[in-house]
């Protein structure tokens, strides 16, 4: 095999989430172009590329997005738990990352939302998946919006 079909060698060819349900998530994703799967509520997902902080292997998992004026918008709730997801800190280290949403392929640079910013892209995403307020309230940890601005 060589290096560029390794998995997680590039992100043409990364390493999915393991987790049983997201893996079965990204595999229907693929699958139909991101028609299918619908998340709880119908909000809509893409497909998240981020490089390793520690392995430098490009990995790939399913998020909650919204688009905003040409961006994405992401949640790091990992559920309200009390740390955050390992793709978040990955990105803070590397924040290059791909976003495949539906059959668009974007390439782009990923940043936390600055405390300015952050309200108003919260509500948005409140509106779309309400279980993120109840994720703040179980956590102490502020939990992350996420803008993946565009590469041109």
């Amino acid at each position: 095999m060589t290096i560029e079909n390794t998995p997680g060698s590039s992100p043409e060819n990364p390493i999915d989430n393991d987790t049983e349900w997201v893996a079965a998530q990204i595999a229907e994703y693929l699958a139909t172009d991101g028609e299918k799967p619908s998340f709880k509520g119908g909000a809509p997902l893409v497909l998240l590329t981020t490089q390793g902080r520690k392995s430098g292997e490009w990995r790939r998992t399913c998020l909650i997005c919204a688009e905003d004026d040409g961006r994405q918008i992401l949640v790091a709730s990992l559920g309200g738990a009390p740390k955050h997801p390992v793709w978040y800190l990955n990105l803070e280290a590397n924040p290059e990352v791909v976003v495949q949403n539906k059959g668009e392929i974007i390439r782009g640079t990923a940043r936390t939302a600055t405390p300015r910013e952050k309200p108003a892209l919260w509500q948005k995403m409140v509106a779309l998946y309400p279980d993120y307020a109840d994720y703040q309230q179980k956590t102490d940890r502020e939990i992350p919006i996420v803008i993946v601005d565009p590469r041109p």
